[in-house]
């Protein structure tokens, strides 16, 4: 039992206009973190040659990975295209499948693609305001599909839960967002394997 004085909660700011917290160092995704995730070699290759932006970034409150503690914080997805297909989350399945997460939309506007082991799939749009549950079993990626604004959630899920990019780096997801006259648009990812 800890003394009288020990704080065993935790306090964090975070901005709701932007998403950052000036009490945690965000994790950075640049384009060059995102090799195979676009379908658009060429594309990706000659941003590079050029730049490598900032893809996207998330705070995570830091909060110890044990059994029975909540993970929290923000997410943050510039706006920008890999040819037609707009800049994204890797995506993830939990290490622990029975996990559930929630992301509450702030700020932009974008989609939550999911899909599980036995092959369904989902898409949620997000905008100011939405919350998306994405149930136990299913890998999440955010999407954001505005042309010039930042797509901000905050996000929830069980602490010991950890993160398994492996999959969806070898296989991909089932579906792909793009851009389509001006409007997203959810197509088959021709690169998806079995």
């Amino acid at each position: 039992m800890p003394a009288s004085n020990e704080m065993l909660s935790k306090l964090v700011r975070f901005s709701l206009v932007d998403g950052m917290s000036p009490d945690v160092s965000p994790i950075q995704r640049r384009l060059s973190n995102m090799r195979g995730m676009y379908a658009d070699e060429a594309a990706y290759a000659s941003i590079l040659r050029e730049s490598d932006p900032l893809v996207y970034e998330f705070h995570d409150m830091g909060l110890p990975e044990k059994e029975g503690a909540i993970a929290f914080g923000t997410s943050i997805i510039y706006a920008g295209k890999v040819g037609d297909e707009y800049f994204m989350t890797k995506g993830h399945f939990h290490n622990i499948l029975a996990t559930a997460e929630v992301y509450f939309c702030l700020r932009g506007h974008g989609y939550m693609l999911m899909e599980n082991p036995e092959r369904n799939w989902e898409a949620r749009e997000l905008t100011p305001g939405c919350a998306v549950y994405v149930p136990e079993r299913y890998a999440h990626r955010s999407i954001n599909v505005g042309s010039d604004a930042p797509l901000i959630t905050f996000f929830a899920f069980r602490a010991d839960a950890g993160h398994n990019y492996g999959a969806i780096e070898t296989k991909g997801f089932r579906k792909r967002i793009v851009e389509r006259s001006g409007k997203p648009e959810i197509i088959d990812n021709p690169g998806w394997n079995v």
